[in-house]
């Protein structure tokens, strides 16, 4: 009897030894665990904090970058805004050249001035002094040149910066082409500016000189180039 309850003492003994342990391996099992998932979780964590700042770092090369090119595009932009701005000045200096010169057709409003030989001479006074003379177109031509005159012409034919102008008895000879009186000067350009500025300079000059003097201004005023294709 006395073997069976010391048999029984050492199998609980060993039932409670190996529990203890069981259950010791289990929490330590469990801890382990409990310490992995831990160790998982920070090495996630310090991954994507890693992944974070990689990131971030490379976010501030590409606005670097970014800022680098609108730089460079805004630069070239304006370049060819310049460059624009100056060829846009370049064709109109041409154009206003060209009208100069002569070169092209041109219309507009402007002036039209008509000189005309005195329809009354005092009995004994020289007829001469009473008719309109080379001076007295290249007067009007000089101060519609002043006021702004974009192209002039003399009874309908252009003329350029070196016409020739010249009296030959009644006549005035233009290039060569005679005309005579009435000599009938048109001009483009402003046309407030050039009445006004004749009436102020010139008109009364002339028309003392025995000359009968007309200014109109124009709406519409239309001349040919002065330089044909043909030369």
């Amino acid at each position: 009897m006395r073997k069976i309850k010391g048999m029984h003492l050492f199998l609980s003994l060993i039932l409670l030894v190996t529990g203890f342990i069981l259950s010791f391996s289990y929490q330590r099992a469990q801890e382990e665990q409990k310490e992995a998932v831990q160790t998982d979780e920070w090495k996630k964590e310090d991954s994507l904090r890693s992944q974070i700042l990689s990131l971030q770092k490379t976010n501030r090369e590409l606005s670097n970058e970014l800022k680098g090119l609108q730089q460079s595009v805004e630069k070239k932009e304006n370049k060819f805004a310049d460059q624009e701005e100056i060829s846009s000045k370049l064709v109109e200096e041409l154009k206003e050249l060209r009208m100069v010169v002569g070169n092209v057709k041109v219309k507009g409003e402007g002036v039209e001035v008509t000189l005309q030989d005195s329809s009354y001479i005092p009995e004994g006074e020289n007829p001469n002094n009473y008719i309109v003379h080379e001076e007295h177109i290249r007067s009007v031509i000089d101060e519609l040149h002043v006021s702004g005159a974009e192209a002039i012409a003399i009874n309908g034919q252009r003329i350029s910066h070196d016409t020739y102008i010249a009296c030959i008895g009644p006549v005035v000879s233009v290039d060569g082409n005679q005309y005579p009186a009435p000599f009938v000067i048109t001009a483009i350009g402003n046309s407030s500016a050039l009445e006004k500025s004749l009436n102020l300079y010139i008109v009364d000059k002339i028309v003392n000189d025995g000359v009968e003097v007309r200014v109109e201004q124009e709406s519409a005023i239309e001349m040919e180039p002065f330089i044909t294709e043909e030369g």
